[in-house]
């Protein structure tokens, strides 16, 4: 009974520091970035000013901390609001829908290998809440309940725009799920393995997925199988990276909820802490997104190039420090990466609605189908003769245009209009 309390214990206390700790603060910390990133590419300031007014209370200075009180101030304010539900609303789905959004990416956070094995006083134990062995599957499967809280939303506001809303973003989320999913066959091909843990442990031994450069530590040139399948590896990334953005609804594919299009899409009857919820789970999926293309092609909490026994060794008396150091060194890439997402959004323009899911379907859904076999035929190559080898190859080829082909002429040329 006592181990049983102790483990429950410890599970209780990953999901307090993991979730609500480390992941949930990054939420604000993204929106403060977002507008200190957004000002530096305009060319402007940028929030600087809000502080805390110690003028007002004697002191000679206001208390500004880099802007850093905005992300504060902006839930403060959404708390403060009057939360208004219309008349006309479905109230029940209309009160679910926001947590049906924010929810769903929370939990995936449970199973995201945040650092390596820390001890303590001779007790081991994992950086990540559940270590399970379809920590991929998982992720996607709670991730897309997500669409029943943007589909309700819509649904619930009993008003035409929310509605086209929320079945613009049903159909581009569903659409770029199943792109998500095959890209990320070759990856685990690759690995053979669906834990999240184990696999960021082989890119700590073996180099990362797109970057082979080190064995066991020595660092080095991959084996020529290894560089081969470099490139379905970067396929696969583009695809789930771009998919990623579609899929949490970031520029350039914030089509359901762009205001130049349908006044503010599935959320326009919310407001106050209903509204932030949407605004949170945007957000929060944004951070899980990237957390998985860091984890799967990133080495996760890996330093690479041979350091990683050397930091899991670091410790101060019977307390190994080397899984903080590690949940650093992913927090890093993590914050790196969710700039990138900030980067695209403020540098490229938005698509048409025709285009995103043109690119969904016609282009992302084949090129991730033809990236499976070719992941499938550079690993199995050592144990196939030259024939079957090149039979397969020229059937891959012979695919692959007639797939651009086919994709080319599918479609009829727009003819301009005369006036």
């Amino acid at each position: 009974m006592p181990d049983l309390l102790l483990q429950l214990a410890i599970i209780l206390f990953k999901i307090v520091t993991l979730t609500f700790i480390v992941v949930l603060p990054l939420v604000p910390i993204s929106v403060y970035f977002e507008r200190r990133f957004s000002a530096i590419i305009q060319d402007r300031v940028g929030p600087n000013r809000v502080g805390i007014p110690l003028s007002l209370l004697g002191f000679k200075k206001d208390f500004h901390f880099f802007g850093l009180i905005q992300p504060m101030a902006d839930g403060i304010k959404l708390f403060l609001k009057e939360d208004f539900t219309p008349q006309y609303v479905r109230k029940a789905f209309y009160w679910l829908a926001p947590a049906l959004t924010v929810v769903p990416a929370l939990i995936t956070v449970c199973v995201v290998p945040f650092g390596s094995p820390i001890t303590i006083f001779g007790h081991t134990e994992k950086l990540v809440i559940a270590d399970i062995d379809v920590g991929p599957l998982f992720v996607f499967a709670i991730a897309s309940l997500s669409v029943y809280g943007i589909t309700l939303a819509g649904w619930s506001s009993n008003s035409k725009f929310p509605f086209i809303g929320g079945v613009r973003s049903t159909a581009q989320m569903i659409s770029y799920e199943i792109c998500l999913g095959l890209s990320i066959i070759p990856v685990l091909l690759y690995f053979g393995e669906l834990n999240l843990g184990k696999i960021v442990e082989h890119q700590a031994q073996h180099g990362w997925l797109l970057l082979p450069l080190w064995q066991n530590g020595q660092i080095g040139l991959p084996d020529m199988q290894t560089a081969l399948f470099w490139i379905p590896a970067v396929i696969a990334f583009l695809i789930f990276t771009i998919s990623i953005f579609a899929e949490t609804n970031r520029m350039p594919f914030d089509l359901p909820e762009c205001e130049t299009e349908l006044v503010g899409g599935y959320h326009t009857e919310y407001s106050s802490m209903k509204f932030a919820l949407f605004f949170m789970g945007e957000y929060a999926a944004m951070v899980i997104g990237s957390a998985m293309v860091v984890t799967l092609f990133l080495g996760g909490w890996s330093a690479g190039f041979g350091l990683d026994p050397l930091i899991a060794k670091l410790g101060i008396g019977g307390f190994q420090i080397g899984g903080l150091i590690h949940l650093g060194i992913f927090l890093t890439k993590l914050v790196g990466f969710i700039l990138f997402f900030i980067l695209v959004r403020w540098t490229v323009p938005r698509f048409r609605y025709d285009q995103l899911m043109k690119l969904g379907w016609v282009i992302f859904f084949e090129a991730a189908l033809i990236n499976v076999f070719l992941a499938a035929l550079i690993l199995a190559a050592p144990d196939l003769t030259a024939v079957i080898l090149g039979t397969g190859a020229v059937l891959l080829i012979a695919v692959t245009a007639a797939v651009i082909w086919v994709a080319k002429t599918s479609e009829a040329p727009v003819k301009p209009l005369r006036a």
